[in-house]
């Protein structure tokens, strides 16, 4: 069941390269949606909570309809489209004032008459006032509500969003309806199965699939609500080496998915198994590590290589395997499943709380001080400019009793923050785990300086 059913939604629709990703973009406060010159970008339906007006609602950026130039998805992105038209309560019918009216807007138009939605025709590309004029070739499309704007320019958008304020239905109870959500970005190689594993594991067709690689080019927001929890998947464009990128357009998907890493609560790693995990699976395992997100990995396609090599054996040898190439990640659970076949893929969401109460899981600061010190007495740190690094104290930051997912910090007071290596760094995160797995989570050390004297009045 989708989430946040209490905000009324509503749909940008349009041929392509009318301006509506850089409407959405202006709306929602936040460069979600990949604005550029070349037809056809936006490919998936891609939403966000607009909340720049009065009261929030639900906006959708669709596909542009017709003249995509890719045959092999031009039906799938009508269909993601029309299903958008189908779930809103209001339709922002955006059109270029600079093309003029074309056959397709008339067609567009009544296509959305016969849908009997509310429709505000918005009139884009109306960068001054000697422009507005534009906007009366529209009028023979026959809609009651017609405004010119400019996205680019952010000229008419208030009046637009006063437009939504006035036709949308009244909705009860806006706090709840917004919700804290978990986050969660899917992330992999092109063509690893991303949108059909996020499919699967909401059973509904959000994302487009396609044998294409690169099908997705935005990152994708879809809500989801599931046993009262709620959660925001983001399906992310496949991120390819930089070198084999072949447009500006992959460079900035490829951007949007590293930015989608870091506004995750946990990251999803998709690796394909009949290829096993490549060095670029590698470079996106580091880009989880670096942000310090909480991550699963997924070994999708069992389905396969289950008739080749089948039973539980063989899936511990590929977890066995997978670990020992992602070794950098090793604090994130594995997942042997098939998006195609659907097997496992419900675990993913046992995974997932059993790492949201990990979270929540403190060490007493005396068991802590007592497996540190022992740890620097067994292995003393190395000497860094003459010097060793001294611990004084250690403690846990507090923990939250909120259901959101937390990093576990540890705060160390030390003589000096700068003699700490990596190396040692990485074996003391080793012996908090002996204390607390914190499975799934990074381990996040935090060093103080405090001098012996202070340490001694203390």
């Amino acid at each position: 069941m989708n989430a946040d059913r209490a905000l009324p939604n509503v749909a940008i629709v349009g041929r392509p390269n009318v301006g509506k990703s850089a409407l959405f973009n202006r709306l929602v406060g936040r460069k979600i949606a990949i604005v550029h010159d070349q037809p056809g970008i936006t490919r998936d339906r891609i939403s966000a909570i607009c909340a720049r007006g009065p009261r929030p609602f639900r906006l959708w950026d669709t596909g542009g309809i017709l003249g995509a130039g890719e045959t092999e998805l031009s039906a799938q992105v009508r269909q993601m489209a029309e299903k958008a038209l189908r779930e809103s309560e209001l339709v922002l019918f955006v059109v270029d004032a600079r093309d003029g009216l074309t056959p397709v807007d008339q067609e567009l138009a009544r296509t959305l008459r016969k849908s009997e939605k509310p429709v505000v025709l918005v009139v884009n590309k109306i960068d001054n006032p000697r422009d507005e004029a534009l906007a009366a070739d529209f009028d023979a499309l026959g809609f009651d509500k017609t405004l010119p704007i400019s996205a680019e320019h952010n000229r008419g958008v208030s009046e637009l969003l006063d437009q939504v304020e006035a036709i949308l239905p009244a909705i009860s109870n806006q706090q709840s309806a917004i919700g804290n959500f978990l986050s969660i970005a899917v992330i992999g190689r092109p063509n690893v199965g991303k949108s059909s594993f996020v499919n699967a594991l909401l059973g509904s067709e959000h994302a487009i699939v396609s044998e294409l690689p690169g099908t997705t080019r935005d990152a994708v927001d879809i809500f989801y609500e599931r046993e009262g929890e709620q959660f925001l998947f983001i399906d992310t464009a496949g991120i390819r080496r930089r070198g084999k990128q072949s447009s500006s357009v992959e460079i900035f998907s490829v951007m949007r998915a590293e930015r989608s890493v870091r506004r995750a609560d946990l990251c999803v790693l998709i690796v394909d198994l009949t290829t096993g995990v490549t060095a670029q699976d590698k470079r996106i395992a580091g880009l989880i590590q670096q942000a310090h997100k909480a991550a699963i990995v997924v070994l999708n396609k069992w389905d396969l290589l289950k008739p080749r090599r089948g039973g539980k054996q063989t899936i511990r040898q590929l977890v066995d395997e997978a670990r020992a190439r992602l070794f950098f990640l090793d604090y994130a659970p594995v997942l042997v499943a098939s998006a195609r076949t659907g097997e496992n893929i419900e675990r993913l969401f046992w995974l997932i709380e059993k790492i949201r109460r990990e979270s929540h899981a403190h060490i007493g600061t005396g068991v802590l001080n007592r497996r540190l010190r022992a740890a620097f007495a067994a292995n003393p740190p190395p000497m860094k400019r003459g010097k060793r690094l001294k611990l004084f104290y250690a403690a846990q930051s507090g923990a939250t009793q909120d259901r959101q997912l937390h990093a576990p910090e540890f705060v160390l007071f030390v003589n000096d923050p700068r003699l700490i290596t990596d190396q040692f760094r990485r074996y003391l995160e080793a012996r908090v785990r002996e204390a607390q797995p914190f499975a799934g989570l990074p381990i996040l050390l935090t060093l103080r300086a405090r001098s012996e004297r202070f340490e001694r009045r203390s």
